[in-house]
C-alpha cells in the first residue's frame, strides 16, 4: 500500500521554508517541507492548499511539480509529490509544527530531515550549485 504525500517548496528569495515535525507525530522534530497525506477524492493541489491552511493558515499558490520521490518506511511506502507554491495570503503560524524556519541551501545540514526529504535536498543542492534554485 502506498500512501500519497504533497508537499510545498515556498521560496522567499533565496531561502526556502521547512517545518519541524511536533514531537507526537512520527520522525517527532524532524525537519520536512509543509504538507501532508492526500484525501480520498482530493486533486494533489487541493490536497496541498487544505494541508497549508490546516498547518500554518496560508493560503498558497501551487506551482509546477518540482519533484517526487517514492520513500519506504519500515511500516509504510509514500509517494511524496513535491510543488512550487507561493503563499498568496496569510503568514504561517505555528498550528501544526513546532518550528517554521526559511532557510538556505548552505544551511540544509544544519538540521535533521525526514529520511524521504533527502533526495529532494540533494536535488535543491545540485539546483543551486548551477546556479538554478532558486527559480526567479
Amino acid at each position: 500500500m502506498i500512501t500519497e504525500v504533497v508537499a510545498a517548496l515556498i521560496t522567499k528569495g533565496d531561502r526556502f521554508m521547512i517545518c519541524q515535525r511536533p514531537e507526537r507525530q512520527s520522525h517527532p522534530l524532524f525537519w520536512e517541507f509543509v504538507g501532508g497525506k492526500i484525501e480520498g477524492g482530493e486533486t494533489p493541489e487541493q490536497a496541498l492548499i487544505r494541508e497549508c491552511i490546516e498547518e500554518l493558515d496560508i493560503k498558497v499558490s501551487v506551482g509546477e511539480l518540482f519533484t517526487e520521490v517514492f520513500h519506504d518506511y519500515s511500516d509504510k511506502i509514500i509517494h511524496l509529490r513535491l510543488y512550487n507554491a507561493e503563499i498568496i495570503q496569510g503568514e504561517p503560524k505555528l498550528i501544526e509544527p513546532k518550528d517554521i524556519r526559511w532557510i538556505t541551501c548552505d544551511e540544509i545540514e544544519n538540521f535533521e530531515f525526514c529520511p524521504a526529504d533527502i533526495v529532494i535536498l540533494d536535488k535543491i543542492k545540485q539546483m543551486y550549485k548551477q546556479g538554478l534554485f532558486p527559480k526567479q
